[in-house]
């Protein structure tokens, strides 16, 4: 089957969810527990978003902490410095011209929260090349014996003559079907963390669900490979571990990223 390649669709990736809290195991500075948490993607194509919000209990059940509100922030790409304003929604803060945003440059976000200077940096990666799928889809077995899911049915390829971080995700289009008894209870939209490789196996194991998808492959920097990679989801109020942040005075995330899109079906 002939892949079909798409126009780029961009969005910020569906699978991570960020939950800061204003608990640690130890933590002597009184400050920290005061921090703003930041979260925003730049993305090429893409409005300029920054949610602010405040940590939250371990208890919280809900995503986001309270939102802050009457934030003057300011960002800069090095040689002009444009101010965001607050949106309709509370907390998050917009910058609708996006020109602004390409390859190589480093962005730089800055405001006050409680007398404290906060800040953050990403530098805009390059956009993934060649990005390329060795089929247009895939035949997901349900009764292969011991190993069958480690079996390899196709492989995406890009270039990375840099080593650059990337992630491939792939989000579901449309109505998909479990393909067995167990798909049901696993996530429909995968996010795959391909570090530096410049390839990655989809096996037999790594879908569990028949439909259309978007296949994404992200060009990323470390502190979003950090932030994914870590095993903060695993830990418990016994073991807590602290959340990898590029935030100065903060915590969270603010990251530049590009992306290519393919089609894919999963039979």
């Amino acid at each position: 089957m002939e892949i079909r390649r798409s126009s780029p669709i961009i969005f910020a990736l569906f699978a991570v969810a960020i939950f800061f809290t204003a608990c640690t195991k130890y933590n002597p500075d009184v400050k920290s527990t005061n921090l703003p948490v930041i979260e925003s993607y730049l993305v090429p194509g893409q409005p300029i978003s920054v949610k602010l919000y405040q940590q939250k209990a371990l208890t919280d059940t809900a995503q986001y902490g309270a939102p802050i509100t009457g934030v003057q922030m300011f960002l800069s790409d090095g040689t002009q410095k444009v101010s965001l304003t607050e949106s309709a929604t509370k907390g998050t803060y917009t910058y609708a011209d996006n020109s602004i945003l390409a390859t190589g440059k480093t962005y730089t976000l800055q405001f006050d929260y409680n007398g404290y200077p906060v800040s953050a940096s990403s530098t805009m990666p390059a956009k993934p090349v060649n990005f390329v799928s060795q089929n247009g889809g895939i035949t997901i077995s349900s009764g292969q014996g011991p190993g069958g899911a480690s079996t390899v049915l196709n492989v995406f390829s890009w270039s990375n003559p840099d080593s650059l971080y990337h992630v491939l995700a792939f989000k579901a289009v449309g109505a998909v079907a479990a393909s067995n008894s167990f798909g049901g209870n696993r996530p429909i939209n995968l996010e795959l963390n391909a570090a530096k490789a410049s390839y990655y196996n989809i096996t037999n194991g790594t879908f569990f669900y028949l439909g259309n998808y978007q296949a994404i492959l992200f060009s990323v920097n470390k502190e979003y490979f950090d932030l994914i990679s870590n095993n903060t989801r695993t830990a418990t109020s016994q073991s807590l571990i602290q959340t990898p942040t590029n935030i100065i005075n903060g915590f969270g995330v603010f990251t530049a990223m590009q992306a290519d899109t393919l089609s894919f079906v999963t039979y």
